[in-house]
């Protein structure tokens, strides 16, 4: 649902925040846009962010780290044709937003107009997918410690081979306010909270380490009971599980992916190449292949914005425009990509509403929101009964992938060898190699357990980092190359 009255609240919110206390209003902001016009250019906006965050870590029973950050500034971009000139400041006041102005025009033609015309105010189209609160709020401080020391005590009382507990606590309240040079105005308030979880469990001298912890756009009070009950308990039976891992073999076989967390495989190896720079300068492996088939029959890739409070979702992106569920494969074939402002321009499409950007530091670019594949038709346990010899690889740790080839490199952090259809014995050191194209074509069963991640994903493209989501059903994937260390 697109939402009216909460899109005036944010709205309002976020002028009284970055514009009334530094004696500026929305006037300023023509004024700045007016200086940008003034050259030829395609496009131009300003965005504003105030940023509280706050973090506490837990290690041995104490709190060895706290912190607490206040951050705001502008930055403001103009566009012409294919080149961007960008500046920000944190110094939020006329004269730095005016100087920012003058600076960024100079790449337009400087061939200046007898007069710019003022565009007229439009108040953005805007979701509600989450609570514009202050997410630090919700708990005082001896709240989150206490909640910190609970985390710990459940995870040694779960196993006496449980030697070191290790548990974060992270919010942040995020607000955003973004003018264009056609008038429109668009605001955010973002909050954003997450618990990491990472246990060390010993055993006849061996170590091995699990993880877990989730999130999203909530309060500090979504960590109940059950929820960190939920994350110890995963942490611990994968440090667990682990201490009995045998090396895991090598070579070319079917692997069976788990639901969930590991959609972060499609998130690099397929998401990054569907969208839209990559594709407009045709350096991805999907470039000019819209209405091809890309993938095997049943496979359907969104992503999507506009899921209720997640950590990828936002109200409005960093350019403005109201995020959307886009399909970019249906059953196979290649519908689309995600796109910003400049890129859809270029492009001759529109917007998706996928301009996003770390901070007012940074320019926008097309990145992702929730990135995932839809469920089939199969029981997840027929899936894994129907591997003759093969890995099952239910969680991942890191990998690499290159975009203009789509080869990726992963490794998984939970993984068990199969044979017969029978789960045999965990294995460790297992790495997933292979190509995101074909490996798309690999696809033989889909699970009817699509599953979101619980809330930890950070995507990183060109040197920024923003919250996303992931997820999957349990997929079967033939002739899948693994890299093992037996």
């Amino acid at each position: 649902m697109i939402a009216r009255e909460p899109t005036l609240e944010r709205l309002d919110l976020a002028q009284r925040l970055l514009l009334m206390p530094f004696g500026l209003d929305e006037s300023h902001l023509g004024r700045a846009l007016a200086e940008i016009r003034a050259h030829r250019v395609d496009d131009a906006d300003l965005y504003f962010q105030y940023t509280r965050s706050e973090g506490w870590s837990l290690e041995e029973g104490i709190v060895k780290t706290g912190s607490f950050s206040i951050d705001q500034g502008v930055g403001v971009r103009a566009v012409a044709g294919e080149k961007t000139a960008f500046a920000y400041s944190d110094d939020i006041s006329e004269a730095s937003l005016l100087d920012a102005a003058r600076t960024v025009r100079t790449i337009a033609a400087a061939g200046r107009t007898d007069r710019v015309r003022v565009a007229a105010r439009k108040i953005a189209k805007s979701r509600s997918l989450y609570a514009g609160m202050d997410p630090i709020a919700t708990l005082d401080s001896a709240a989150k410690v206490a909640l910190l020391g609970r985390v710990e005590q459940l995870a040694r009382a779960k196993d006496p081979r449980v030697v070191q507990v290790m548990a974060s606590l992270a919010g942040e309240y995020d607000v955003v306010l973004v003018a264009r040079a056609d008038g429109t105005l668009a605001a955010d308030v973002r909050p954003l909270v997450r618990m990491s979880v990472t246990v060390i469990a010993e055993q006849q001298g061996r170590r091995e380490i699990g993880s877990s912890g989730g999130g999203g756009r909530r309060g500090m009070d979504y960590f109940d009971g059950a929820c960190i009950e939920k994350y110890v308990n995963e942490a611990v039976h994968a440090a667990l599980t682990n201490l009995d891992a045998r090396p895991a073999p090598a070579g070319e076989m079917t692997v069976v992916l788990g639901p969930g967390w590991p959609g972060i495989l499609l998130h690099e190896a397929i998401g990054h190449g569907l969208e839209g720079d990559f594709n407009r300068k045709g350096s991805s492996a999907f470039s000019g292949r819209v209405g091809q088939r890309v993938a095997a029959k049943g496979v359907t890739v969104l992503d999507d914005g506009t899921l209720s409070d997640r950590r990828g979702s936002l109200n409005v992106d960093d350019e403005g425009n109201v995020t959307q569920r886009t399909v970019l494969i249906e059953d196979g074939i290649l519908k689309g990509y995600m796109q910003d402002s400049l890129n859809a321009r270029l492009m001759g499409v529109a917007a998706t509403g996928n301009g996003r950007r770390e901070s007012y530091a940074h320019v926008p670019m097309p990145r992702m929101t929730n990135t995932y594949m839809l469920g089939g038709n199969h029981d997840p346990q027929e899936i894994v009964a129907s591997i003759q010899r093969g890995l099952y690889a239910v969680n991942f740790g890191g990998g690499q992938v290159d975009i203009t080839s789509g080869k990726f490199v992963f490794s998984a952090s939970e993984a068990y060898w199969v044979e017969n259809g029978r789960i045999l014995y965990p294995v460790k050191g297992a790495t997933l190699v292979g190509s995101g194209p074909e490996c798309l074509k690999r696809v033989r069963m889909i699970g009817n357990d699509m599953r979101l991640d619980s809330g930890v994903g950070t995507c990183g493209k060109d040197g920024q980092s923003v919250p996303v989501g992931v997820g999957q059903p349990t997929l079967r994937i033939d002739g899948l190359t693994v890299g093992g260390t037996a």
